[in-house]
């Protein structure tokens, strides 16, 4: 036994003994893993610094690069811009012919043809025609065309049993209306934009269309029944309207009076308060003003579609003797005067212009 207990001691030891080396084996080995975990660490500590590094790099250059980018399509798209503003000034000139180069400079006098019919309506000879023949266009909502043979007939005092009646097939609204090469064009009452041609001899309507944005309130404060004001000069047809998304200022299309087609469009800075009427000559717009209880006619707003003309250095033009208001005032090209309806009176008034500056 007692030999046993001391083989059983001597076998705990050769084991503890055994253990101890064992255990310092991994001991040495665990202090190895450590060494190799710290320094493991260490080399992916540094490769995420690297690794953010380069990213900073790349945002940056690719930044940069945006920023070029942005800026070289920024400076193609102006100067695309440019070019195509370029152009479009080119057609314009070409399409209402710059060799239009005058403007008016003053009203020189007045006469006062007849007084008949309502307190609006209008009046006009057609520009487009050789013939001497006056029509006239009473009140702002009617369907019958008077047409005299001239003025002479239409002074005398019966003269409405001289004029041949033409008979629309719908009414007309305001007097803004404008006959040119033979056709009637006129707002078709009732509607909100709608512009009827209408053959005067063959007495049928040959077209009609929309006029985008008009409508829907009046050309001018002071003439509240014409919503569309139809507009004849040396370059053809035009319709001036104003819009509530202007803000109230007036709006000039130029209308292919053949296709009525519209072919450009331009907002003004002229606005329609305390306006009466307006009048296109030689690709600008002449704007009417009053005072609401009736006084002096003057000019003083005016629009060059073709930007040779500055509104703010031309003087107010005033309309000679005449007090009281106009319901209409049309350009007649062909005899460089102004066809105006006031307060039922029937008047011309001749223009003085000069070359534009």
């Amino acid at each position: 036994l007692k030999k046993r207990l001391e083989k059983c001691n001597q076998d705990i030891l050769d084991y503890v003994e055994e253990f101890q080396g064992f255990s310092k084996t991994v001991l040495s080995r665990l202090a190895g893993l450590s060494h190799y975990k710290a320094q493991f660490k260490s080399e992916v500590q540094n490769l995420l610094t690297r690794i953010e590094r380069a990213q900073r790099d790349i945002d940056y250059f690719g930044s940069v690069t945006d920023s070029h980018t942005c800026i070289e399509v920024h400076e193609d798209l102006v100067k695309q811009q440019l070019f195509e503003e370029a152009e479009e000034k080119r057609k314009l000139k070409l399409m209402l012919n710059a060799s239009c180069d005058h403007m008016v400079a003053g009203i020189r006098s007045l006469k006062i043809v007849k007084k008949t019919g309502d307190k609006h309506g209008s009046w006009m000879k057609d520009p487009g025609k050789k013939h001497t023949k006056i029509y006239l266009l009473n009140g702002s909502v009617n369907n019958v065309i008077l047409e005299f043979a001239n003025i002479m007939t239409f002074m005398e005092s019966n003269h409405t049993l001289k004029a041949r009646r033409v008979t629309l097939p719908f009414p007309w609204e305001g007097t803004g209306h404008i006959i040119y090469q033979g056709f009637l064009f006129y707002h078709r009452y009732g509607s909100l934009n709608e512009i009827i041609k209408f053959n005067i001899q063959k007495r049928n309507i040959t077209d009609q269309m929309l006029l985008p944005g008009a409508g829907r309130i009046p050309a001018y404060k002071l003439s509240p029944s014409t919503k569309i004001d139809l507009a004849i000069d040396e370059q053809g047809l035009w319709a001036i309207h104003a819009e509530p998304d202007t803000g109230g200022n007036l709006v000039i299309t130029k209308i292919n009076h053949t296709t009525m087609a519209v072919e450009h469009t331009w907002d003004t800075s002229c606005n329609s308060k305390d306006a009466e009427a307006a009048f296109m000559v030689c690709n600008t717009l002449y704007v009417v003003y009053n005072f609401p209880s009736g006084g002096t006619s003057r000019i003083q707003c005016v629009y060059d579609v073709l930007g040779v003309v500055n509104t703010y250095e031309n003087p107010v033009l005033h309309f000679p003797k005449h007090q009281g208001s106009h319901s209409t005032i049309h350009y007649n090209p062909k005899e460089k005067q102004l066809f105006a309806w006031g307060d039922g009176f029937q008047i011309l008034y001749k223009l003085q212009t000069k070359q534009k500056v």
